[in-house]
């Protein structure tokens, strides 16, 4: 069986320099608040989301608090978050890793949209330019257009981002 090749688009290190300039940008557009509640989408979407979660809190003292969202990718109806949590006036900030068409962030919306948080923003990792749903992330740590065949993929350890790669 052949191997298959990974070509490279962020290493450990650039991945940390976009996560750190999607950080300073949401201080940025929310200097209001005192708490950031960031939702990351289970599995990558979750270590990205805890790693900005960290990064806000050790730039600016901030309160942060990180849930984790699940949905089946391909039947995403169902979405359940981790813990019971009151999202009225708060700051939320759905991580992803990849966002391909759109519709795992779409779907992902659901369970904030029950009740009122001051603000719900987007997050993701690398963005692909095939958009099929009307969600646009409000930060990106890096925008790439690619061929439909190709597949973007965020490689994680733990709880740390190792990098991005393309097949």
């Amino acid at each position: 069986m052949p191997s298959i090749e990974k070509n490279y688009i962020l290493n450990a290190d650039a991945a940390k320099k976009k996560m750190r300039r999607m950080a300073y940008e949401i201080l940025e557009n929310n200097t209001e608040a005192d708490h950031i509640l960031f939702a990351g989408i289970a599995d990558n979407g979750l270590v990205v989301a805890r790693s900005i979660a960290a990064i806000v809190h050790e730039i600016s003292g901030k309160s942060t608090e990180v849930i984790s969202v699940s949905l089946d990718k391909k039947h995403p109806s169902v979405v359940s978050i981790d813990r019971p949590v009151d999202f009225s006036n708060q700051v939320v900030i759905i991580v992803d890793d990849v966002t391909n068409s759109g519709k795992t962030l779409t779907y992902a919306l659901k369970p904030f949209l029950e009740s009122y948080p001051r603000k719900i923003q987007t997050l993701v990792m690398v963005e692909r330019s095939h958009k099929k749903y009307p969600v646009h992330p409000d930060y990106v740590g890096l925008s790439l257009s690619t061929f439909l065949h190709e597949h973007i993929f965020v490689e994680v350890t733990g709880d740390t981002v190792e990098g991005a790669y393309v097949v």
